[in-house]
């Protein structure tokens, strides 16, 4: 691994630039920065810029020695990018055992190993079989996606390489320019198909899957292969460093305008970046790099290889691993900052982090001449080491004993918070089965939350029939934290399933908790609305009187949990998005009472017990009761919130009032 037969090919510090840029844009993306949506263009950028090196790299050996060292380049990749990978993992899981709430450690232990083991890519794809999972908090390690792609590609390409430059010089092809020739159309066809599969696989309701797959994304890598076989074929022209290239400029000029253009206009669920726009992209990035490398004296390159851009490209991987779990790290709610002082503080603790990474972590080991026999094993230990953390250290607490709860005996006077009582207790309704008072949770993965972490009760069986991901408005189109967010499957049908679910249990109380999907901005008769105008409103009426229908259908009573104030992710300017909005959740607690008393159902209000200050809060009476400003933890469940509410749901189930 010492390297002392690799081929060099020039330093070319116009290559940092493009790094910094990327990777600039991709810090601005996330920040929030309005004028650059389609910053995270950056990661392709960097896709383009890597296929391009990693294949000059290897055709420059195999040119130089006549073979390519397979052990000895993976063995440079493994000391480029793992030891700062590993540091980022290790500390993102302590911190995060700490910060994270106990119901989502889980998903990171996979989001870990996935990142350990370089499918991290594969892993963001398939989230969405886990509904927490899928739209919980973003994962401190979600940008390790490119990560995955970037090694996937490290692996298999070069065999590929191999093999094909083996099976050109078998066929005679010489000189050696003509065996690169071998090579152009087996990219050429890799990155049609590439672009062709995210085409075909593109749905605005499996984003993930053309967003993150390998085969979807690999397009801008084979463009920055298929340049550098294209440069490595008329290398004298590159060496020699002619002064002017003016075709070459132009199509630079075109590149970074059309660059700017993708970077200032793309959203990542644009139907035209998958079919053709990725690689337009793509191709954008690599005429600003053919003229940089072409051409070393021209304005492209002086500009890229400016002393600021070349020292943040230099350390700019760093920079990459670190922004985003920082960025989640430092939030409004945290440093009391938003818009430009919120990412100028994160842009500066990234930095400053990044900078000591490379320069403690990453340049050390890179520039090591020798490294020791036992490295092999001391990278292996240290994965390994990371690994038993990830398995063991988001291990989550255990769960509290349920406690003791006191449900009273009913009363002459016992009653609910509002509501008309019920002439005939449940109990004794015509048809009911024999046992105990029985409660069915309704709505969505909020109720969900409550009710099944509810502890268990002799006096009282409780069923949870709340279907994650869907409330009771049906209008598909909507948006989810600022994107356009589909309903889940079957969400249409949400009556029909609760229907289902009532019959089944033939509950005494039917408890009803909408926390969400009713608060997201939605297209009503062609425009976006949103809960609290009136026309939206009289939809949503609509659509809760049939549910108290459909809840009260078996001759049960209806009780309405007004829905508590909810934080469930900052904008990256650290800003609510609307459907966190306190007045939205206000003016749906209003409908929630007009509509109860319409329909002499219950109201009680679990807003004023999860957030007893009138504001959002993690915790209520000394407990964490809010897992990830949405849902509820166990412990809160248990400790605080069902002390106070199964008492009154038990007289109302045993009274009928």
């Amino acid at each position: 691994m010492s390297g002392t037969s690799r081929a060099r090919i020039p330093y070319q510090p116009a290559l940092d630039g493009v790094r910094a840029l990327a990777v600039a844009a991709v810090l601005a993306f996330h920040g929030g920065v309005a004028a650059l949506p389609g910053g995270f263009l950056g990661v392709d950028a960097f896709f383009v810029l890597s296929g391009f090196l990693i294949t000059s790299l290897l055709l420059a050996e195999h040119r130089d020695t006549g073979r390519i060292d397979l052990v000895a380049f993976w063995g440079r990749r493994v000391r480029r990018l793992l030891p700062a990978l590993l540091l980022v993992l290790l500390v993102v899981l302590l911190v995060s055992r700490k910060l994270m709430p106990g119901t989502e450690l889980g998903a990171l232990r996979w989001d870990a190993l996935a990142a350990l083991g370089y499918v991290a890519n594969w892993r963001m794809a398939n989230r969405h079989g886990d509904y927490f999972a899928a739209t919980g908090s973003p994962s401190p390690l979600q940008h390790t996606w490119s990560l995955g792609i970037e090694e996937q590609f490290y692996l298999l390409w070069p065999l590929l390489l191999i093999a094909l430059l083996g099976w050109a010089a078998r066929r005679g092809a010489v000189p050696p320019g003509r065996r690169l020739g071998a090579a152009l159309p087996v990219v050429l066809l890799g990155a049609a198909g590439s672009a062709l599969a995210a085409g075909a696989l593109f749905t605005p309701n499996a984003l993930d899957r053309v967003y993150y797959g390998t085969d979807t994304r690999a397009v801008a890598l084979l463009v920055g292969v298929g340049l550098a076989v294209l440069l490595a074929r008329r290398s004298e022209a590159v060496t020699d460093r002619p002064a002017r290239h003016p075709v070459l400029g132009a199509l630079a000029l075109a590149g970074v305008a059309l660059t700017g253009w993708c970077w200032a206009s793309a959203e990542g669920g644009d139907a035209w970046l998958y079919r053709g726009g990725l690689t337009v992209a793509a191709l954008a990035v690599a005429a600003v790099i053919t003229h940089a490398v072409v051409s070393p004296a021209s304005p492209t390159a002086r500009l890229l290889a400016l002393a600021p851009l070349v020292w943040l490209g230099r350390i700019s991987y760093g920079v990459y691993l670190w922004h985003w779990p920082l960025f989640q790290w430092l939030t409004a709610e945290r440093t009391g900052l938003t818009g430009v002082a919120l990412l100028a503080a994160r842009c500066a603790g990234t930095l400053a982090v990044a900078a000591g990474s490379y320069l403690l972590v990453e340049r050390p080991i890179r520039r090591a001449r020798r490294l020791p026999r036992l490295a092999p094993a001391l990278a292996g230990t240290a994965v390994a080491g990371v690994a038993a953390v990830a398995v063991l250290g988001t291990v989550p607490p255990a769960p509290p004993p349920n406690p003791t709860i006191a449900l009273d005996a009913p009363s002459a006077t016992a009653g609910a918070a509002s509501g008309s009582p019920t002439p005939v207790p449940p109990a004794q309704r015509p048809g009911r089965r024999p046992g105990p008072p029985r409660l069915t949770f309704l709505g969505d993965s909020v109720s969900w939350s409550l009710g099944t972490y509810l502890p268990e009760q002799e006096k009282l069986t409780v069923s949870v029939r709340a279907v994650q991901g869907c409330g009771i408005a049906r209008l598909p189109e909507l948006r989810y934290i600022g994107d356009p967010h589909p309903n889940y499957p079957g969400c249409e049908h949400w009556d029909d399933r609760w229907r289902r679910g009532v019959r089944a249990d033939d509950p005494d109380v039917a408890v009803i908790l909408l926390d969400r999907w009713e608060l997201m901005d939605r297209k009503l008769d062609g425009r976006w609305q949103h809960v609290g105008q009136p026309e939206f409103d009289r939809y949503l009426a609509g659509e809760l009187d049939q549910a108290i229908g459909i809840a009260s259908s078996q001759g049960a009573h209806v009780t309405l949990l007004t829905a508590p104030y909810t934080r469930r992710a900052e904008r990256p300017d650290g800003g609510l998005w609307p459907e966190d909005d306190p007045a939205r959740v206000d003016a749906w607690n209003r409908l929630l009472h007009a509509t109860a008393e319409r329909h002499h159902a219950t109201v009680l209000d679990l807003n004023r017990r999860a957030c007893p200050e009138g504001r959002f809060s993690w915790e209520a009476g000394g407990v964490r009761v809010r897992s990830d400003g949405l849902h509820f933890t166990p412990e809160g469940v248990q400790r605080w919130i069902a002390p106070w509410l199964l008492p009154q749901l038990y007289r109302l189930a045993v009274r009928g009032a």
